[in-house]
């Protein structure tokens, strides 16, 4: 029986570790417990070698109304303004940011405040074409996490970050997909992140793994010259590309020799 306040929900099949945020009474608000519970289920998706890729989604037709208003009284704020759960909240989303495996977001209904932190926090953002977005700090006297709004920024750009967070205002999907805080939109959004997820657990895992550290390193403005040598290196020394070239001539299936560590 489920935790009437709230749960995330793992479930691994055909290669993809399915994370489901519910608490459908509150449209999946995430509770402290729940924010807590994310880096923990993580770490049993690194340690299960099935899984090439993490969906992120929510039960019941919603991603995320963000973090359980009904929390924060209760939890209160120290003399600096923090309050306990923005440590869980960031400590969840650097856990997203971090996973060296591929994550997907697949949203549907609302993706506010905290919903739409989590979302960001991941590789790749599928959008329903009727979700609605939103980061609402402003309408309750709240900072949003520094990490959360770099975050942001890099994806949006300044002007638009400002837009959402200054006004706190809701957006649509079509306007999210404009500024580029999802990826793409599909009618069904969980079942284009299943086909994606099967996708990619059918490419060369560790062409996949490189090219996400490469690529978030050049997003930090950090060095990518001796990560790109170090991954060419690995390719040779397990044979991942003369298995793909020589599967392309015969016009076969790769069996893809190199795994990713636990």
């Amino acid at each position: 029986m489920d935790d009437p306040g709230g749960t995330l929900q793992l479930a691994v099949h055909d290669h993809c570790a399915w994370l489901t945020i519910a608490n459908p009474g509150k449209r999946n608000a995430m509770t402290a417990a729940m924010w807590r519970r994310l880096p923990e289920l993580l770490d049993e998706v690194r340690a299960d070698e099935r899984a090439r890729a993490v969906v992120l989604t929510g039960s019941g037709g919603s991603f995320s109304a963000g973090a359980d208003i009904g929390e924060l009284s209760a939890i209160g704020a120290d003399s600096s303004g923090e309050d306990g759960r923005e440590e869980f909240a960031v400590a969840a989303e650097q856990a997203l940011i971090s996973f060296p495996r591929p994550t997907i977001a697949a949203i549907d209904g609302y993706c506010v405040g905290g919903g739409c932190q989590l979302a960001a926090a991941c590789d790749i953002r599928i959008s329903g074409e009727a979700a609605t977005f939103g980061i609402t700090p402003a309408k309750l006297g709240i900072v949003y996490p520094e990490t959360s709004l770099q975050r942001l920024t890099h994806l949006v750009g300044p002007g638009a970050a400002k837009l959402l967070l200054f006004s706190g205002d809701l957006v649509d999907a079509a306007h999210a997909l404009r500024i580029g805080l999802v990826d793409e939109t599909a009618p069904d959004p969980v079942a284009r992140a299943e086909q994606l997820a099967r996708t990619i657990a059918q490419r060369s895992q560790l062409s996949v793994a490189a090219a996400g550290e490469i690529i978030d390193r050049a997003a930090q403005g950090l060095p990518v010259a001796e990560r790109a040598r170090y991954w060419r290196a690995q390719s040779a020394r397990y044979g991942e590309g003369a298995e793909g070239i020589s599967a392309f001539l015969q016009r076969r299936s790769p069996e893809f020799p190199w795994k990713p560590p636990a």
